[in-house]
């Protein structure tokens, strides 16, 4: 295919200049000098010798540890910088500067006081920051064998729920501090070398340095309109001066369906439908496991090539990547192959540059699971899947189609190239002002091409000709979607000291566009060899197109003011302008303030004498964050062309009308919020902790309200902002650092969320009804007053009759009965209102997929060259809807094993399943099931082959590694995952969801 060439040929060319790259950096560092570097590591204050701590060479993953004695050797550049570092002490980094004997003494740990955080548009120390802010290094990340970071984020922040999917090239949802909308955009801001976007799928995690996490309003601020979901903050890796550093990292091995459900064999199958039919069934001779046909063992592979280093004047950070997911479907498999060049410029005291560059090109092979999955749940087991070549016709059976059918003769292929990248000059003429420009671009080109072969339901195609699963014509759709996203800021910093005060002021304005322009072709009859898969090989008569674009810009002015004094007490105030033009003009700019103030109590004289507390911080802020992701035309009426309307004759006439009415006064969707926080350090740093409370409310948020059919509107609803929601929480982190001795240290880490979501006005009182399952769209959720959004709202079920006596005696006051066509095993409904009935009037709340807590528990041991982690994650309180169980909607369809076996009978009287039915039950209490879950996300056993032998293989460092995910789960659950993505008011529904799965992989990390 054309895009198949130009995807190899912007490979070619991206991989010829990361060359050319190497070429130059080799050349220049072909002279470096490298000495042999000793010395010995005590304690300041005691002078004791100081066993185990780490000595590494900055910018590089070389190093070594002191021995029992506090001594250690290490083979370093002339202009390297030594990091050293050790539980419960500060660290140092000592330029080598030529010497070859370093000693060192290290100090009490107050680490948390000067390590330097990323905030928006800038940097800080932790012991300033008065927002709520948490840092995973790259390191914890990395480990992980999966596709983004976010993945891998999961269980490690306080606040931060990560629901993830196991679908080959799919991006997690992340959840900051509850779900604060209805209709607009939930997604978190990535922030990824200062370039907003989206989406990090295109960003290989092992070139990551730092994610930073901005929580609450006070710390998203700064970016106004952007800041309402939280803000991801992705620093990558650059140089350091020094010797020409190579490192690879890899990992590779297979990945199988976890927590699969088993359905009902022949002999169990036929034994239920022949119940619930009253016709006999014969089992046969065929006995069909639907999802063994559609499932497989996948493989996954991950392999990362970097550079580093450079000099004085000018450092590089240069890698490559390469991932492959072969799904655990058939026909399924996700590839991408990543490049990044990061490069720094000094060229004098006063003038910086640099830039950030990144390639990633994206290849994905997508299975049709939207019937499949469906498919595979209903399909009768009695039927075969495929047996020479030929399909099994479940369609002739039942009304449901061949899942193996529906995967093989559709393929689906989508291919995206990605450049990220951005520049900035900084200009500093004076030690106290800094300026700093940046521009930032996203350009993303995306190719889709779906081709469904032609079958027809005669012996050409099928064991068994007949029924409704036909294609008569193959035809092919293709689309072609560009995507440019450019941002421009320009800062200017203020930063004095004056005596005791510490004052940084920050001024800035920033701008950026984003615009999408899309076409799409469609021909029926196109031929089914592959290097024929053009649009023009198909039937012109049966031509369709069509195209959409979308554009919207943004201009910013932004300001922050943080003043210190006496290191003690701190303050910080922000304000940004934000004016979009997704919002008509009267209402186009929205104004976001914040403000946090902190104490630093363990700075206070009264505090001296203690030998507990190394840091102890109070902190308080307010903050207004906005909220714009809507489409671009929500306020603009517009008409639709190509509309047929018939006149005389009854020959219809092409027209155009205006179909959709439109809030002409649309305003932000504004989120307010107040935070409380408490930080410490203790016992050297050995014990570090966290808690927050939180208080965040939505405002003015747009929903869909009903207006009267006469108005003219096509769907008959208008969007407005009419809608209100809050969040309450609290978050805990505690992290304890130990060592047993001079060879054995761990760590043990957890954090613990507690949130309360709930929707306190909607004006109109109109609620929002969801989740519709089934041939008729039944819907299962109701976002409405006093309710978490997206709350189940179905009938209760209170038991099961038992015979014609208990039926008969349900009735109401005046002893009509309520459920009078109900017989022995169907369920027994609550008359919520005492009408008599049995309706939507009689629906219940009956919980949300929003969970009351979410949790991780993170374990690290050392022990030698031996190194030992996992990784445990959790939510409690939620509920999960059964949608792909109730789907179930003929006679013949198959059922759950649970279900043949633990059926109601008139002998087992059970009042929790019903007797043998035909499906196409109403939406009920019966479906929803706890979604409450506990997993360990990650176990990971390393070993790092000793110096001398890594010296003489010419290494300087070698650690291989086994790692494996997704372990064990323990779930109430019955379905294949209570991990669901969706809109926020249909999430929680498991209807095609792709099965969670394990992963077990080796690999290896080695320096050069």
């Amino acid at each position: 295919m054309v895009y198949f060439s130009l995807n190899r040929q912007a490979a070619a060319c991206f991989l010829t200049v990361f060359l050319l790259l190497l070429l130059q950096v080799t050349t220049t560092h072909a002279q470096t000098v490298t000495n042999r570097i000793t010395g010995k590591v005590i304690e300041k204050a005691t002078n004791a010798d100081l066993p185990g701590v780490t000595i590494q060479i900055k910018g590089t993953t070389l190093g070594t540890n002191t021995d029992a004695s506090g001594a250690y050797n290490i083979q370093a550049p002339t202009n390297a910088t030594l990091v050293i570092s050790s539980i419960g002490y500060t660290s140092q980094e000592i330029a080598v500067g030529g010497r070859t004997v370093i000693d060192v003494a290290l100090i009490d740990d107050s680490r948390s006081l000067n390590e330097v955080v990323v905030v928006g548009y800038g940097t800080q120390r932790r012991a300033d920051v008065t927002g709520a802010t948490v840092t995973i290094k790259g390191d914890e990340l990395v480990k992980q064998p999966v596709l983004t970071a976010t993945q891998a984020l999961q269980g490690k922040a306080a606040g931060v729920q990560i629901i993830s999917s196991g679908q080959p090239g799919s991006s997690p949802v992340i959840r900051v501090r509850g779900t604060g909308t209805a209709l607009a955009g939930t997604a978190a801001l990535f922030v990824v070398d200062g370039v907003l976007t989206d989406d990090i799928s295109n960003i290989n995690t092992a070139d990551i340095t730092n994610v930073d996490v901005l929580k609450d309003a006070s710390a998203t601020a700064i970016y106004g309109a952007r800041g309402a979901n939280g803000v991801v903050i992705i620093t990558t890796k650059r140089g350091t001066a020094g010797k020409m550093v190579v490192s690879y990292s890899g990992n590779a091995g297979f990945r199988l369906p976890a927590n699969l459900v088993q359905m009902a064999n022949a002999t169990e199958y036929a034994n239920y439908v022949s119940t619930a039919s009253g016709n006999l069934v014969s089992p046969g001779a065929t006995s069909t496991d639907w999802y063994s046909q559609i499932l497989r063992t996948g493989f996954q592979q991950n392999h990362g090539l970097s550079l580093s280093g450079g000099t004085d004047k000018s450092t590089y950070f240069l890698s490559a990547g390469y991932y492959t997911d072969q799904g655990i479907v058939i026909d399924n498999i996700y590839k991408r192959f990543s490049v990044r060049a990061n490069q720094d410029f000094t060229f004098n005291k006063v003038v910086r540059a640099g830039f950030s560059a990144s390639y990633a090109n994206g290849n994905n092979q997508i299975a049709n699971l939207n019937s499949a999955y469906n498919n595979a749940y209903r399909a009768a087991p009695i039927i075969a899947a495929k047996e020479n070549g030929k399909y099994g016709n479940t369609s002739v059976y039942q009304n449901v189609g061949n899942a193996v059918l529906d995967i093989e003769k559709n393929n689906n292929l989508a291919i995206d190239n990605r450049l990220l990248g951005s520049a900035y000059l900084e200009i500093k003429p004076v030690s106290w002002l800094t300026y700093r420009t940046n521009m930032g671009g996203d350009w993303v080109t995306q190719n889709s091409r779906v081709y469904n072969y032609q079958f027809n339901n005669d012996t050409t195609t099928f064991l068994n000709p007949g029924g409704n699963q036909r294609n008569p014509n193959s035809n092919l759709s293709v689309g072609n979607t560009k995507i440019f996203h450019w941002t421009f800021d320009n800062l200017l910093t203020f930063n004095r000291q004056f005596n005791k005060h510490t004052l940084t002021v920050l001024a800035g304005t920033t701008a950026e566009q984003y615009t999408l322009a899309s076409v799409n072709a469609f021909r029926k009859d196109v031929p089914a060899a592959e290097n024929l898969w053009y649009v023009g090989t198909g039937n012109a008569n049966t031509s369709t197109n069509d195209g959409t674009g979308d554009k919207y810009t943004r201009n910013s002015y932004l300001g922050r003011l943080n003043y210190n004094y006496d290191d003690k007490y701190l303050l910080t105030a922000t304000i940004r302008a934000d004016g979009s033009s997704r919002f008509p003009s009267q209402n186009r700019w929205g104004y976001f303030p914040s403000v946090g103030a902190g104490w630093l109590i363990s700075n206070e004289s009264f505090m001296q004498n203690q030998h507990i507390f190394d840091l102890l911080k109070l902190r308080a802020s307010w903050g207004r964050v906005g909220n714009d992701r809507i489409p671009s035309d929500s306020y603009a009426i517009t008409v639709q062309p190509n509309l047929a309307y018939p006149f005389g004759g009854g020959v219809a006439t092409p027209g155009s009308a205006i179909t959709q009415i439109k809030d002409p006064n649309l305003k932000w969707e504004t989120t307010e919020e107040t935070d409380f926080g408490v930080e410490f350090s203790a016992l050297k740093g050995r014990l570090t902790g966290e808690i927050n409370y939180y208080d965040k409310k939505a405002r003015d948020l747009l929903i869909n309200v009903k207006v009267p059919s006469v108005t003219g509107d096509a769907d008959g609803v208008v969007l407005t902002n009419a809608a209100s929601i809050r969040n309450q929480g609290l978050e805990l982190t505690l992290n304890w650092r130990g060592r047993i001795n001079s060879d054995l240290t761990y760590r043990i880490g957890g954090n613990a969320t507690l949130n309360s979501n709930s929707v306190i006005g909607l004006n109109g009182g109109q609620p929002i009804l969801d989740g519709g399952i089934g041939a008729n769209q039944q819907y299962t959720t109701r976002t409405d007053n006093g309710q978490p959004v997206g709350s189940f709202y179905v009938l209760q079920v209170l038991g099961v009759f038992q015979n014609d006596a208990d039926i008969n005696s349900y009735t109401n006051q005046t002893g009509q009965v309520i459920q009078p066509s109900a017989t022995p095993g169907d369920f027994k409904y609550q008359d919520t209102n005492g009408d008599g009935k049995i309706d939507d009037n009689d629906r219940v709340f009956a919980g949300s997929y929003q969970p009351k807590a979410y949790f991780g528990l993170n374990l690290g041991l050392t022990y030698k060259s031996l190194d030992f982690s996992v990784d445990i994650y959790g939510n409690v309180g939620n509920q999960v809807y059964n949608g792909k169980r109730a789907f179930r909607q003929n006679v013949l369809d198959n059922v759950e094993k649970t279900m043949a076996y633990s059926r109601w009978t008139s002998a087992n009287g059970s009042q929790t399943e019903p007797g043998a039915n035909s499906g196409n039950l109403p939406a009920s209490t019966y479906f929803i099931e706890s979604g409450s879950f506990a997993r360990i996300n990650n176990a990971t056993l390393g070993y790092k082959l000793p110096q001398a032998l890594t010296d003489k293989i010419h290494l300087s460092n070698l650690r291989v590694f086994v790692t494996a995910q997704n372990i064990l789960t323990i779930k109430k659950y019955s379905g294949f995952t209570s991990e669901l993505v969706g809109s926020p008011t249909s999430q929680g529904i498991e209807l095609n969801a792709y099965p969670t799965t394990q992963t077990f992989a080796i690999g290896l990390n080695a320096g050069f």
